[in-house]
């Protein structure tokens, strides 16, 4: 019933095709679906990319890459890439409205042993299968940014999600070389939740008076992280952590609401690398 060889991912962005990437990798036939061919372009752009940096770093062989992108085909139409999936991953804005409408055309055109993984990384996964006929075979497949390289994958069991769609989810992730992480169905997860919350507390220091260069280094020199978390949230984008903190503060309590700081920017639309400007400078 669950043997996944086939999957769909929905969203050509950094998540997305970065998950069309891994699975590729390992094997699987995968359908990158999202709603502009230039979105599609993009995103095979940036797996090629990808995988021939990785090529040229001897990390795989140079005709693994021709290999990797042959498994890998593209798709306008949510319908026509989902209709024959062993899996979906979705991997759309977090927008609750969007995401529901998308599990229920999934719901009407998948077969029905078909299993659906979304990649939010803050909406409750029990919500998302509440819009569909098959809360259990609903889960959370949380990938970290960037996908190729980041070994760990979230893994959330929604309250109805069988234990044997956990099963699959957890080979899944084996079979791609990343490892699971185990997580309850509240708002924010683990990784998320405690993300969130730190990188919020960053912004009252910075409007307190510190550096955002001094916040992290401590944190990189002090605390072994790899990245501060100012700059951490000009990868992921302000907008995103803002909008983040929003379910959290929705679903979890007042505490987590967003620093003032943190809308100003997001605001202003400085959002971090992706427009060039955010608590650092990039040259776009």
């Amino acid at each position: 019933m669950f043997d996944i060889k086939k999957i769909t991912v929905l969203g050509a962005g950094a998540m997305g095709n970065g998950i069309a990437q891994v699975s590729a990798q390992a094997g699987y036939q995968v359908i990158m679906q999202d709603i502009t061919e230039e979105a599609l372009q993009r995103g095979m752009a940036t797996i090629r990319k990808s995988l021939d940096k990785m090529a040229s770093k001897g990390k795989i062989a140079p005709e693994k890459v021709e290999e990797t992108l042959s498994r890998i085909n593209t798709a306008v139409d949510l319908e026509e890439a989902a209709k024959d999936a062993d899996l979906v991953i979705e991997a759309v804005p977090e927008i609750l409205d969007l995401k529901i409408e998308i599990y229920k055309r999934l719901d009407v055109v998948c077969k029905p042993e078909a299993i659906f993984g979304s990649n939010t990384s803050t909406l409750p996964i029990t919500v998302l299968g509440a819009a569909t006929k098959r809360p259990q075979q609903v889960c959370g497949i949380h990938f970290m940014n960037p996908v190729p390289v980041m070994p760990g994958v979230e893994l959330i069991k929604g309250r109805l999600t069988s234990d044997e769609v956990m099963e699959v989810a957890v080979n899944y992730v084996k079979s791609i070389g990343r490892e699971a992480c185990l997580a309850v169905d509240y708002a924010g997860f683990i990784v998320s939740r405690l993300l969130d919350v730190v990188q919020n507390e960053a912004c009252k220091l910075v409007m307190e008076g510190n550096a955002p260069e001094e916040i992290d280094k401590a944190m990189k020199l002090c605390a072994n992280w790899p990245i501060g978390p100012c700059a951490l949230m000009d990868l992921v984008g302000l907008d995103i952590v803002e909008h983040g903190l929003g379910t959290l503060e929705n679903d979890l309590g007042p505490e987590y609401k967003a620093a003032p700081l943190l809308r100003q920017m997001v605001r202003a639309g400085e959002l971090g690398r992706k427009t060039g400007r955010g608590f650092y400078e990039y040259n776009k």
